[in-house]
């Protein structure tokens, strides 16, 4: 059985069918848990629906780096709200997102210290999303005391920086994500790192429809294919893929408080 740490059903790019075929699949396969990960507000309200109606189904809530131009007072206080509700495990995806500069970096890290705020209120584990700004995002997390006050709530989702930054935030509390991209044929600083953190630290995600492992990459990516991100990544470590998919279960069961 495998836990998929981090979706997006609530995907704007899906017609209804697609995503009434996408749960279907999800449902007939040996995917037992899927978060589904909000990035604005619709999304989060969305993520919250699914987690209701879904029994495998859990929800993160808050505003992705791309989205804090649009964020105001308001939504703060819709994801406040919709934080409290059943089957909400996270606050996330939240961080910075340098690549693109969709949102201007000062809104990006001023957002970014909300939803930190927010999820230190409610003690709920924070999702992050970090590209391109790993000494920002890090100097962020150690400045709003996350470390301190939640050491085992944080989650470096879709992990792309380096084996050492990847020990560091280990040796801090935090769970490291692996997702589709540790198949790719060069995928060296990413299989340094699903080989280097300790096993009981380490999670499985898709980012779907994002992300998708070989051998399918080029269309688009959905739980039931992690498993092949989990074959992987037990490969590389050198142990049984059940063995591999049995425990990263077993971390984010733990890690998301469920049950």
């Amino acid at each position: 059985m495998y836990f998929d740490s981090h979706a997006h059903i609530n995907n704007e790019s899906y017609t209804e069918a697609q995503r009434a075929a996408l749960i279907a699949a999800i449902e007939a396969s040996d995917v037992s848990h899927v978060v589904d990960v909000g990035f604005d507000l619709g999304s989060s309200v969305m993520a919250v629906a699914h987690a209701r109606r879904y029994p495998w189904c859990c929800a993160a809530v808050g505003f992705h780096p791309h989205n804090a131009k649009d964020m105001d007072e308001d939504s703060i206080r819709m994801i406040r709200n919709l934080a409290r509700k059943e089957k909400v495990v996270a606050i996330g995806e939240i961080g910075l997102d340098y690549y693109r500069d969709i949102s201007p970096r000062e809104e990006q890290q001023r957002r970014f210290r909300e939803q930190i705020a927010l999820a230190l209120e409610l003690g709920k584990p924070i999702i992050i999303h970090d590209r391109d700004a790993n000494d920002d995002v890090l100097r962020i997390l150690k400045e709003e005391g996350v470390f301190r006050r939640a050491p085992a709530g944080l989650l470096l989702h879709c992990f792309s920086g380096s084996r050492d930054l990847a020990l560091q935030y280990v040796k801090l509390g935090a769970m490291i994500s692996i997702a589709g991209p540790v198949t790719y044929k060069n995928a060296r600083k990413a299989a340094e790192v699903a080989e280097a953190v300790p096993l009981d630290r380490l999670l499985i995600e898709t980012d779907a429809p994002y992300l998708t492992p070989e051998p399918f990459r080029g269309k688009p990516n959905s739980s039931p294919l992690i498993a092949y991100t989990a074959a992987r990544i037990a490969e590389i470590r050198g142990m049984p893929a059940e063995a591999l998919a049995r425990a990263t279960l077993e971390n984010a069961v733990k890690f998301f408080r469920i049950g």
